[in-house]
Formats: C-alpha cells, structure tokens, sequence
C-alpha cells in the first residue's frame, strides 16, 4: 500500500521485512541500477523509506550502492545465499541429467520453479552463461507454467490463478475458466503442452518432478519446433522427459520426500 505524502511511518517487524523483501524483488528483471526513487515508485514506499531501507540493506551486504550515481543494485549477500541455496537444493547436479535428454532429443531442456506469477528456469540450455540467470517466464503461457499450476506446492494454490492473463500470441489462454480446464486436463495426461501460446514456432512439454504428497517441486520442459515436436512423436519426447524426471526426483530431493 503507498504511503501518504510526507508521512512517514517507520516499519516495524513484519512489517519491515516485507518491504525489505518488496525492495530485492524491484531487481529480479536484471535491469539497470535503480535509485530510490525507482524503489519507491515500484513498491508504493516514500523515497525516504525507501531510501531509509536500501541504506539498511547496504550494511547487511544485500545491496550495494554506487558512490558517484548514489543507485543500488543487488549486494554479495544475495550472490552468496543464492548459490549456498543452489547446491543445498543439488541443483548443480541436475546439469548433465538436462544435457544428456537435450542430446538424446535434439531439444533444449529446462527445469523451473514457480516465483509469484512466473516460472523460473533455474537450469538448463535457457540459463544464460554469462550471468547464471536464467528466463522468467508467464505461468498461464508455458508449459513449464502449466504444471507448476496443476500441481502447486503448499500455499501456492491459496494464491490463485495469476492474474490478468496477458496475451502473447493469438494462442494464449486468457480466459481463467479455459485455463482452468487446461490444468484440469494437464493433471489427466500428467504433462502440459504450450503449442505456440508464448511465441509463435515454439512447442514445449512439461512435466513434473513430483514429491510424495503430489506437489511439483519442479517442472522439467523440452522445446523445440512443431515441425520436430509432432503430436505422432509428443509420446516419445514425453518418455524421455518422465526418465529425466525421475532421475531428478532421486537427486534433487530426499529419500523421504520422493513420490513412490
């Protein structure tokens, strides 16, 4: 909620934490450094709170502000607590499982997770190189989306359906009812399809890496063209996908939370 003009009200435990939060979310896009205007205007703060809270973030290493043009951009903190939660997760371990099915398919292979209204590709051929990053993609668009929606984790379905859905293409589902038909659908075959629904030549499969309560700890997509995705080899693209699916179940997650 934005604050009244001029008024200032200094936050306080939870409070505090969540804009706090709010303010390292203003840098998941990986744009440029931002001032605390820009923080301001994007978490409905004042710039002095704004400010106040940046500068608290600056001390504890998960900002860092440049001294000649006074912007902020994300501190090591987070670079270190991003890749101490990338190897607790074995995520390290997930690359040669995802490059052994992109040589065995000839398609590009991706592992995501859901973050608010986005699927977020944590490895595979769409992590960029130079920074690690990988792409956030809509969740109503992708197939990656799709089965992070059909089988959310706990506390993601009380969110709902990621709203308004934008369209991309001509095939994008933007109507929540047909989405939720589609899900209905994606949890019937037990994997999503996106035929064009975020860029026209594209078709993705996706499938889960399920734990043993049934939730998607991960979505396992490969993409490629229609011309080489057919409906008559989608049974062969997809048995390769639940392989590497259940090798990653093994390495990703412990013993006690595997699907049986």
């Amino acid at each position: 909620m934005a604050e009244a003009a001029g008024v200032q009200s200094p936050p306080t435990g939870a409070q505090a934490v969540q804009r706090a939060l709010g303010l390292l979310h203003c840098f998941h896009d990986n744009g440029p450094d931002l001032s605390a205007s820009d923080l301001a205007r994007r978490t409905g703060l004042s710039v002095s709170t704004a400010h106040r809270l940046a500068r608290t973030l600056v001390g504890a290493g998960f900002l860092d502000q440049d001294e000649q043009t006074a912007r902020y951009r994300l501190g090591p903190a987070v670079a270190e607590l991003g890749q101490l939660s990338f190897h607790q997760r074995g995520l390290h371990l997930a690359g040669p499982e995802l490059d052994l099915l992109a040589r065995r398919t000839g398609a590009t292979a991706d592992l995501a997770i859901r973050s608010g209204p986005h699927a977020v590709i944590l490895v595979g051929a769409s992590v960029r190189p130079d920074t690690g990053l990988g792409l956030r993609r809509p969740l109503h668009s992708t197939a990656l989306g799709k089965v992070l929606l059909a089988w959310p984790r706990p506390g993601e379905a009380d969110a709902g359906l990621p709203g308004p859905l934008e369209p991309f293409t001509d095939r994008t589902i933007t109507e929540p009812e047909l989405l939720l038909r589609e899900l209905d659908l994606v949890r019937e075959s037990g994997h999503a399809l996106n035929d064009g629904e975020s860029a026209a030549g594209v078709r993705t499969v996706a499938v889960p890496v399920l734990d043993r309560s049934g939730h998607a700890r991960f979505a396992l997509a490969v993409r490629s063209t229609p011309e080489r995705l057919t409906d008559e080899r989608l049974p062969w693209f997809l048995g390769h996908a639940r392989t590497c699916a259940s090798a990653l179940s093994v390495l990703l997650l412990p013993p006690d939370q595997r699907a049986g």
